[in-house]
Formats: C-alpha cells, sequence, structure tokens
C-alpha cells in the first residue's frame, strides 16, 4: 500500500531554514509527480510546491518563490522541501502528497516560525 512519511519539521526562528523529507514506499517512486501542500490553523490546505517525475519541472506558490525549493531523489524514494528564509506566516502543518490512482497524504510535519 501507498505510504508517506514525512520528517524534519520543528521550530525555527524568523530567517531561518528547515529541511522537510517524505519517504513514499508501495509505488513506484520515479514516474510520479509529487508535492508539497501546507495547512494554517484556520485556513484550507495550500499547494506549496511540486516537481514532476524526472525532477526537472517545479511548480512554486507565489508567496514561496525564491525562499522554498523542492527537489527529489528517486534512488531514496524521497521527496525534499528546502525553507530558507522563514517567515512567521509558513507557520503550518506541512504534507507530502502523491497521486496514485487517488490521492494519498503523509501524516503532515509541524512547523512553526517564531522568535
Amino acid at each position: 500500500q501507498v505510504q508517506l512519511v514525512e520528517s524534519g519539521g520543528g521550530l525555527v526562528q524568523p530567517g531561518g531554514s528547515l529541511r522537510l523529507s517524505c519517504t513514499a514506499s508501495g509505488f513506484t517512486f520515479s514516474t510520479y509527480a509529487m508535492s508539497w501542500y501546507r495547512q494554517a490553523p484556520g485556513k484550507e490546505r495550500e499547494l506549496v510546491a511540486a516537481i514532476y517525475s524526472a525532477g526537472v519541472s517545479t511548480n512554486y506558490a507565489d508567496s514561496v518563490k525564491g525562499r522554498f525549493a523542492i527537489s527529489r531523489d528517486n534512488d531514496k524514494n524521497t521527496v525534499y522541501l528546502q525553507m530558507n528564509s522563514l517567515k512567521s506566516e509558513d507557520t503550518a502543518v506541512y504534507y507530502c502528497k502523491a497521486v496514485v490512482g487517488r490521492v494519498y497524504w503523509g501524516q503532515g510535519t509541524q512547523v512553526t516560525v517564531s522568535s
């Protein structure tokens, strides 16, 4: 069965950096697009970044362009989200998503940006 396991969240000061990881299993990872979403309290879940199967094409929300970078390692079945210059408004639970017949989500990892 498809499983997505996120890690790497935590508490960081404004201006700091974090790298999130999402390790996938149960499907042929290299052939599927992967994406990161986030959900802040009281808000809808929103797309942060997406990366296509070969890892060349990416897509970002305007709010994170130039600060976040999505990448993937198909040998490790892992997708990453490098987050730099973090702001308080980046505080949210971050989820990894894959569409393999249907939508699958990871359990989420909390990112808190606060001084």
